[in-house]
Formats: structure tokens, sequence, C-alpha cells
């Protein structure tokens, strides 16, 4: 599943008096939108633009221009002063998020350039090019007494700050809107035990938006029966393409894993799957023992082809998961594998699926005598996170029932890693990782996390109050 297109609605507003008052005023400040438009176009969103709303008819009939093209969220330009009732209707109609920018178009005034103009009425004019923050008390004050929820970004045009605001906003619409689509699979049952790791899919989707579709392996089996030597021997080919696949792998092992991974693909695509999380041990059944041993190279495949695929079931990390991948900076099914107080890192990783997209080098497809706490062997991936700035995220929900957001930041970085056919890496943090460790499980997630690359806690921050839910971050 690919992620949605946002659309945007966006108008400007100013007082309609000035424009007879002011020569050329009006122009300038409509000058000042467009460039807004065509950098928000840079994101891949969709911008429905209304132009300059300066009177109440025109506020009524951009409220039904953005209702018709069934906007997302709606960004409002501060251009210079003007009236709140151009505002309120438009707002109450629309019912949907709002940004207000609070932009003026430089740094500052050039006092000098400014006063040698001379005359009182032209410099006028050139002041209210500059007079945007005029008017963002009133419109807080008025839909704070209204009861509509709103976000302010007050800077300068050019300004790199606002634009990272209104890159993350962008970015925390796209995965409300691409999470609300989400088709999550749930194939199997949860791994006998892990409390931590059991959800409410119904909290779930009240939160996210998306659907659960419950799967059978049995599904996946009758598919898997029906996968030819042709598709075997291409996904083979695959394998050799993404994964640098070791020379310990057995052949056998490698038709087993393809004639799996080829009946994961029709599965996700036979159910319009965007991610999925999985267990079973098909204990007694050799048929089913044959498949559930043979997973983590085709979960690995759709996974980095932005179906992220999580374990044990654990469909909380999937959605963390999704996000992160939804971000397009990963997203890696991890847990903790141990602390090196020597060079003050944690090591994280799993037996798999993992984000190849994210990987130091090509990751490698390896032999496992074992599956540590599963049955059977087969084969599994041996990666590193790319050294770099890193965020961790969980999907949690406390006893009360309610969902809420974790995340930290810290960085990947080099240094001898656990070659046991994992994923693994070491992380470092801002504070020590005693610390972190303690925080972290105080904070109340499962013992899983998504792994991604960059700093992506203000973005996290934005998606959860347009969520309506907490976010807590631990560095």
């Amino acid at each position: 599943m690919k992620n949605v297109k946002i659309k945007i609605g966006l108008f400007g507003i100013g007082l309609h008096t000035y424009w007879d008052q002011f020569e050329g005023l009006k122009e300038k400040l409509v000058g000042y939108q467009n460039i807004i438009v065509k950098r928000m176009e840079g994101f891949d969103v969709d911008v429905i633009d209304a132009g300059m709303v300066d009177n109440p008819q025109k506020a009524n009939t951009t409220a039904t221009l953005f209702n018709q093209n069934d906007v997302d969220c709606i960004f409002l330009f501060i251009s210079t002063y003007a009236l709140s009732h151009n505002v309120l209707p438009l707002v109450q109609k629309t019912k949907v998020p709002i940004i207000v920018l609070n932009l003026q178009p430089e740094k500052a005034i050039d006092y000098k350039k400014f006063n040698a103009i001379g005359d009182r009425g032209k410099m006028t004019g050139e002041w209210l090019a500059y007079c945007q923050s005029c008017v963002a008390p009133e419109i807080a004050s008025v839909f704070s007494r209204a009861g509509i929820d709103f976000y302010l970004i007050s800077g300068y045009l050019d300004e790199t700050y606002v634009w990272k605001e209104i890159k993350e906003y962008i970015d925390a619409f796209r995965i409300v809107k691409t999470m609300n689509n989400n088709r999550v699979g749930v194939l199997g049952h949860y791994y006998n035990g892990m409390l931590d790791v059991y959800s409410d899919l119904t909290q779930q989707a009240i939160v996210f938006g998306n659907h659960f579709e419950i799967l059978e392996f049995g599904t996946l089996k009758k598919i898997r029966e029906q996968v030819s030597d042709d598709e075997i021997k291409q996904k083979i080919e695959e394998f050799n393409t993404l994964f640098v696949v070791s020379e310990d792998c057995d052949y056998d092992e490698l038709k087993r894993a393809a004639q799996t991974s080829v009946a994961l693909d029709t599965l996700v695509e036979n159910f319009q799957l965007g991610s999925l999380a999985y267990y079973y041990e098909g204990d007694g059944d050799p048929n089913y023992e044959d498949i559930v041993t043979s997973l983590i190279p085709g979960f690995t495949v759709l996974t980095g082809k932005n179906i992220p695929v999580a374990g044990e079931l654990e469909i909380k990390n999937v959605q963390a998961m999704k996000i992160m991948d939804i971000l397009g900076i990963g997203g890696s099914f991890s847990e903790f594998y141990a602390m090196d107080f020597e060079d003050e890192v944690i090591l994280l990783g799993h037996d798999g699926p993992a984000h190849f997209t994210i990987a130091e080098g090509r990751v490698g497809l390896v032999p496992l005598p074992v599956y540590h706490g599963k049955p059977g062997k087969g084969l599994s991936i041996q990666m590193k996170v790319k050294s770099g700035p890193v965020t961790f995220l969980s999907v949690c929900q406390n006893g009360k029932g309610e969902v809420y957001l974790l995340s930290a930041e810290g960085e990947s970085v080099e240094g001898p890693t656990l070659q046991i056919g994992n994923t693994n890496s070491r992380y470092k943090f801002s504070i020590p990782i005693r610390e972190f460790i303690d925080n972290w499980s105080k904070a109340g997630p499962s013992h899983h996390c998504a792994i991604g690359i960059g700093h992506k806690s203000a973005t996290i921050e934005k998606l959860a109050n347009l969520l309506s839910i907490e976010h807590l971050k631990i560095c």
C-alpha cells in the first residue's frame, strides 16, 4: 500500500479596506502567498489555493471549495491585519485541522530604508506588509472561545525553522491519512505468555482509524501450495539482489523460503495489506512447521517494500513501524539485547523481519540452526542499522486503555555487534544508558520498539497532537 497524497487548503486573509488605500499592497501580499504555495507543492501535496479571503462572502465560498475538494487540513496565511469574522465561519464549516501561518516577509524591517521613503502614506502601506502578528492574538482568542483547536507557526517567509515546522505538520497529516486507510493483517496468534504484547484492536482502530484483517495460516498454506517452480526461481533471484546470501545457506532452505515469500506477496495483494503482524508455531503439523520456519526472508522483503511486518503478533509495534515507514525512515522491528557499560551503548536487534532499506550496506541472509524461543530452524537476517541519528518509537497502551506514543532520539554507532544471524546495532543516547533503560521501561511500552533513521520526535509530537493522544519523549 502506497502512502496517500495529502490535500491542503490554503487561504490568505487581509483587510479589504486597505486595497484602495495602499496601491500594490494586495498584489504584494498575494505574491507572498504564491511563494508559500510553491514551497508546499515541493512536499508532494495537492494545494487548493483559495487566494485572498477578505470578506465573509469569500469565507463561505472558500469553505465550500475546501469541502468539495475534501481537504485534509487548512493552512491560514496571515498576510496583514484582517478581521476574524472572515476566518471563524470558514473554519467552522470545514471542520479539519488548521495551522495558522504568522509569517512576515523578512527577518526584520529595514528601518533605514523604510524611514527614507518619507511619504507617511506609502510608509504605512509598507508597514502593513509586516503586520501579521497584529491579528495572531485576535484569531487565537476567537478560536479559543469557539473551542477550535489550532496550531500556530510564527516567523518569516524564508526561515528554515518555519519550513521545518510546516514539513513536520504535513508529514504528520500524511501519517494520519495513511494510517486511516491502512489495512493491518493479523496472521496467527500471540506468542503465549507475552502479556505486554497483547493488544486492544478496537482501541487501536479508534485512535488510528485503520482496519484489522484477521487472517488464517490455512489461507497462506493454500496459496503456498500453488506456487510454481518459476516463481520460486524468480524469488531466489530477488533474494540474491536484495541480500548478501551466505554460502552456508542450503539451496533447499532458499527454495523453502522463496516459496513462502511468493505466497506472502500474494496474501498481501489479495487482502490489500499495508502492514502485518504474525506468529504461529504449527506444533504437530509438519506442513505448517515448514511455513513458519521459512517466513523471515519473505517478511523482510515485504518490510523493505513499505509493508512492515512485526513478529510475535506485536500489533502495537507494527503500528509504530508503519508510522516510521510512512515517514520514509524505515522502522525496523527491535528489542533490547544487552547493555554495554564500557562504551555506554545499548544493543538492540531481533531475529527478523528487518527493514533492509536502513541497513549499513546490504543485509546478510544466513542460516540459523535454531530460532531462539521458537520452533525449528531456517534462514534469518544479519543487519546493522546505518550509522547516524535514529529515533525509537513505541505505540503503547496504559492501564486506563489509553493509547499513547513513546519516543527517544539517539545515534546508531560503529562498534562490535553479535553475529548471530539477527539484526543487531549499537545505540548511544544523550543520557547514560542506565538512565535511558530505566526511563524507557517505566514509560510503559512493550519490550519491542521500531527504529528509524533521523531524528523525528518533533513530527511524532505533532502526530500525537493531531490524534489527541499523549506523547512521551525520553531523550
